[in-house]
């Protein structure tokens, strides 16, 4: 097989998915000229200033780091061309890429994004799909464009979701299979070249970015959906429940089907040390463990011990 030559990279990320695949190309053969990522940012009780993953490592490799508040501007432009870089790469860097920073490097800007295009296009491509129920994700190295997640799609990796999977179980598989995606894709790209394949655009759809108010529990769903949406928005923001003006945090779920009248919905229809049954809008679902405001996450056989009066049979939560 045809050895490549290294290539000449500058990397732009920012979050910790980011920085798995910077460790990737600072382990590779290829040249790293410099890091973007984005500046600073108040964090903590405290709000002081944290550097990101990303500069955090590239600052322990001695690696140049660049924050600009913009890529827009003529001088950012420019700044990257004197790089003269073959290759961009982009993983969850947050900052829109300007057509004249995309086309600054020889072989232009690829991205890795964490879904199997153009299935989950948009911020917040895992936890949406696990949301909907989807059975296969993975990573999409592509050829970035002026669009959102719309380029040519050069190289895919595929897994399969857990039943039981959160979107931290999957962040973490796709944290590790994105790296190496990267790493063939780089190989394949200096030697023997990529076959670009445009995307079915009417086969897109947007994961649009997470909210807090996304992660409500209603419980017109069904018991499906609402496992779903529990565990895609587990650890963050949290599934809740309202109830007396709180917002209780659920974390573990098993969906059950049985027969519960259209009445009962939002009800507690058994409490005892295996979790809290609850009606929802076609079968029941199965709560596991609960976080009241200001306490820690229990298993409801503990918060039993505690609110017992608060979680009884025939309790119907807010909808």
């Amino acid at each position: 097989m045809m050895s490549s030559a290294p290539l000449k990279i500058v990397f732009a990320g920012t979050p910790e998915f980011a920085a798995a695949h910077l460790q990737a190309l600072i382990e590779s053969k290829h040249q790293l000229l410099a890091v973007y990522t984005q500046p600073d940012r108040p964090s903590g009780r405290g709000q002081k200033l944290t550097a990101s993953p990303v500069k955090l490592l590239a600052e322990a490799n001695d690696i140049e780091v660049l924050q600009p508040q913009t890529l827009k501007a003529e001088q950012q432009h420019q700044i990257l061309s004197e790089y003269e870089a073959d290759l961009l790469i982009v993983v969850a860097y947050g900052l829109m890429l300007p057509d004249e920073i995309l086309n600054a490097p020889r072989l232009g800007c690829i991205n890795v994004h964490a879904s199997l295009l153009p299935r989950w296009r948009g911020a917040a491509p895992i936890q949406r799909a696990i949301e909907a129920g989807d059975i296969q994700t993975g990573v999409t190295i592509m050829q970035m464009d002026s669009g959102l997640d719309t380029g040519d799609m050069l190289f895919t990796s595929r897994i399969n979701i857990d039943d039981r999977e959160t979107s931290e179980s999957l962040f973490k598989r796709l944290m590790e299979i994105g790296p190496l995606a990267l790493i063939t894709a780089l190989e394949k790209l200096s030697t023997e070249g990529l076959t670009a394949i445009s995307q079915d655009d009417t086969q897109a759809n947007y994961a649009k970015k997470i909210s807090k108010s996304d992660a409500a529990i209603n419980w017109q769903s069904t018991a499906q959906d609402i496992d779903r949406k529990i565990r895609a928005f587990t650890p963050w923001p949290g599934a809740y429940i309202e109830h007396n003006g709180d917002k209780i945090k659920v974390v573990a779920s098993i969906s059950q089907r049985t027969d519960i009248k259209t009445s009962q919905i939002g009800t507690i229809i058994n409490a005892d040390k295996d979790g809290l049954l609850v009606a929802c809008q076609q079968g029941a679902i199965l709560i596991t463990s609960l976080q009241i405001p200001g306490k820690k996450m229990m298993p409801v056989a503990l918060q039993l011990n505690n609110y017992k009066d608060r979680f009884k049979v025939g309790t119907q939560f807010s909808s």
